[in-house]
């Protein structure tokens, strides 16, 4: 997108409402979406190796499950209450999310993808009311994919955020949408609101706030100039002016250029030989690659890192990274491979149980662009050219159909995943069946 274009779109949002959209305990309704014998019960998801609760249904808060709750402590009160369990699916999420984002397009070209599950519209004011076409949003998202969101609509990002929550408490009264754009309703609602609970404004921010009795939004928002910069800097006076209605945080159209990839796993149970760690690096090494030539990058640096159990006092916790870098950036899993090889092997010592490992791509640099090689540039295109093949593969009949043989998908390192849901909408062997 040309800089000319973003200013003039920028130009544009200016006069425009923003609406906040947000999946409604997102995790939960897609394994809701595709099993309608939990729609009513309680559900949880879990963490990886099904460890502590990272989302929860409604009805999942109403009997008092709390968010990070591990699960041996709220397993008892959710077998008495007959909860749906379930591991992290995060294809389906991933799967979920690009459909919900995409359907947006169908209402406004404006759109800027926050989260998973949270997005901005820029909504123009026309003959049809804010408040219908966010009804109207929020029908055809549920319709086409069976994900209930919740939408606030104001002048600004941070009122949108406001208005958004307040929808979500008053979903039943508002039918999930509220719209404060130019609202004789905003006063009372930023009375209401809790300095703690405003976009940007974080633990430390607040305290401040509160030393000098600025309790509320709207507190904040009558607050002089002078004395939130001096309190919270720039940054805090961007936030009071928000409040008032007047823009300050830009769209961002273009996703932020990425620094790294990361793939990090806790491991099933602890792993002690090094082969097994072999095993799951190259794993891991394999899904990074594939989020590396998904954004067309390259890297030129891997790291590699472990860590044992830093609960067990013995032997003493040991953990420790280690970085190998190269002249030439690749998206090629062979060459990569070899660089991740060599660092495990600088950094693996004997006799230890280790519970966690990943890899780190950095200095990414678009793919497109990358330096012809002296030597072995022919070579390096035939890489290039199997990648490009096995993503597509993969791509089209499922993960890991085709894979370099040293790659193993299973082993004590694996993730547990005892609860994990099939991959309705990612896998062929998967997908559900209608008798």
């Amino acid at each position: 997108m040309g800089k000319s274009r973003l200013l003039d779109q920028q130009t544009l949002i200016m006069n425009n409402a923003i609406a906040l959209l947000d999946c409604n305990n997102f995790y939960a309704s897609c394994e809701r979406v595709f099993d309608a014998s939990v729609r009513r019960k309680p559900v949880v998801v879990l963490s990886n190796n099904d460890g502590c609760v990272i989302a929860r249904s409604e009805e999942a808060k109403q009997i008092g499950v709390t968010m990070g709750s591990p699960l041996f402590k709220v397993e008892s009160l959710l077998d008495e209450q007959d909860a749906a369990v379930f591991s992290s699916n995060y294809a389906l999420y991933g799967d979920m999310s690009f459909r919900v984002m995409n359907l947006l397009e169908s209402f406004t070209p404006e759109i800027e993808v926050y989260s998973i599950d949270e997005a901005f519209l820029s909504l123009e004011p026309r003959k049809k009311s804010l408040e219908t076409l966010g009804h109207s949003i929020r029908e055809k998202i549920y319709k086409w994919t069976g994900i209930p969101v919740s939408i606030g609509i104001a002048e600004t990002k941070v009122l949108a955020k406001i208005a958004n929550k307040r929808a979500k408490k008053a979903e039943l009264k508002e039918h999930g949408v509220l719209n404060l754009y130019h609202s004789d309703k905003t006063e009372a609602i930023l009375k209401d609101t809790l300095i703690g609970d405003i976009w940007g404004i974080g633990y430390r921010s607040g305290l401040k706030l509160k030393a000098n009795n600025i309790l509320t939004a709207w507190a904040l928002r009558e607050t002089d100039n002078r004395l939130i910069r001096r309190l919270l800097t720039v940054t805090g006076a961007r936030i009071a002016l928000e409040l008032r209605g007047i823009k300050c945080l830009p769209f961002e159209f273009v996703q932020t250029k990425k620094h790294n990839i990361t793939c990090s796993r806790s491991f099933g149970q602890t792993v002690a030989d090094y082969e097994s760690l072999k095993e799951a690096t190259l794993y891991f090494l394999t899904r990074a690659c594939e989020k590396l030539r998904k954004h067309n990058l390259a890297a030129n640096a891997v790291t590699v890192l472990l860590s044992t159990d830093r609960f067990r006092p013995v032997p003493a916790p040991y953990s420790n990274t280690a970085t190998y870098s190269s002249t030439y950036p690749t998206d090629s899993n062979q060459e990569i491979q070899h660089w991740a090889l060599k660092t495990l092997e600088r950094i693996y010592k004997p006799h230890y149980e280790y519970r966690r490992a990943g890899i780190i791509l950095s200095g990414l640099v678009p793919a497109e662009k990358l330096t012809k090689r002296m030597f072995d540039d022919e070579r390096f295109e035939q890489q290039h050219k199997l990648m490009k093949a096995m993503d597509e593969i993969n791509r089209k009949f499922g993960k890991d159909t085709v894979r370099f043989g040293g790659v193993k998908t299973e082993g004590d390192w694996k993730m547990k995943q005892a609860r994990k849901s099939p991959g309705y909408t990612t896998n062929w062997n998967e997908l559900l069946t209608v008798y």
